[in-house]
């Protein structure tokens, strides 16, 4: 009888931790189940259905979700720029309005409406940081600064700091090109590319600042230019000096 109990005891507290452990794969994003895609439907049909259509076909508020793919829906929000308060003003990166769990749920269901780019996995780690120099520079500076920084691009848009943004967002956004931002594909920049790319917006969070003083890491122009007023100012104090001798 008491073995028994022992057993019995012992088969709880396996399926008690099998539980726990199934519970804590849902929240850090294992594999989506049907359970996530009909809970992710019941929290689309509160949150986003109002702009986004009641099975994601879009109305005059909001785009179409069908086939916007897993990565789509988890950039934006993970990054809290959905959903958005006004549908006319661009997305901006602030506080995800949803935790973890019901992210991931919110993704199953959209991603179900229709295949797309799923989660990128990028072993960035990996990545030549030469390379993703180059491509960062041939391809990202233009908008987002040689420092990542962001910038103005005119027409109230702006291309955003690239300094909040994790590896998995910055892969997401390269795949899927939210807002003005143009997608490049795995014909543009294939896995490795990709992986060399993101280690080096990593990088730019703390490079090497060999030549001194980084002055905010704004790029060549900006730096030019306070080398350009400290040397004139140190010029007009050299003139004054010399103008002020007997």
């Amino acid at each position: 009888m008491k073995a028994g109990l022992r057993a019995g005891a012992m088969a709880a507290v396996l399926l008690g931790s099998q539980a726990v452990a199934l519970v804590a794969a849902t929240a850090q994003g294992g594999r989506p189940t049907a359970g996530d895609v009909r809970a992710g439907r019941e929290l689309y049909q509160v949150a986003c259905s109002s702009c986004h259509g009641l099975e994601g076909e879009g109305t005059d508020q909001g785009p179409t979700l069908i086939g916007v793919g897993a990565a789509s829906a988890d950039f934006y929000l993970s990054t809290g720029r959905m959903p958005l308060d006004n549908p006319g003003e661009q997305a901006q990166r602030g506080k995800p309005a949803y935790s973890p769990l019901q992210i991931r749920q919110l993704v199953a269901y959209v991603s179900s409406l229709g295949p797309g780019p799923a989660i990128p996995t990028v072993d960035w780690e990996t990545g030549d940081l030469a390379e993703g120099n180059l491509l960062y520079a041939n391809n990202c500076a233009p908008c987002h600064s040689s420092a990542g920084a962001g910038g103005a691009l005119g027409h109230s848009t702006y291309a955003p700091s690239l300094g909040p943004a994790t590896p998995t967002q910055v892969a997401e956004a390269i795949r899927i090109g939210p807002g003005a931002m143009p997608r490049f594909g795995p014909e543009t920049f294939d896995e490795d590319q990709l992986a060399a790319i993101v280690r080096y917006v990593e990088y730019l969070d703390d490079p090497a600042d060999p030549g001194g003083h980084p002055l905010g890491r704004l790029g060549p122009i900006p730096e030019g230019f306070v080398a350009w007023v400290v040397g004139l100012g140190l010029l007009l104090v050299a003139c004054r000096w010399i103008g002020t001798r007997d």
